[in-house]
């Protein structure tokens, strides 16, 4: 998911119980950092659900490097 930052991946399950997904960053030794889980309501992903994950995943990057 270039949109929310560079690594980040995304994992989507659908099952009896409807459409989830988990938006991740796996490119560190470390560690895998989840940004957000939630289950999908409509086709596109909403707005917030990317902007959420795209705030984490700035915060990570700045907490990574000092």
């Amino acid at each position: 998911m270039a949109s929310v930052g560079s690594g980040v991946e995304e994992i989507r399950i659908r099952d009896a119980n409807g459409a989830f997904r988990i938006l991740y960053v796996a490119r560190f030794a470390d560690a895998i950092y989840v940004l957000h889980c939630f289950q999908k309501k409509s086709q596109k992903t909403g707005k917030l659900d990317l902007q959420l994950a795209a705030k984490r995943y700035g915060e990570l990057m700045r907490e990574r490097t000092t």
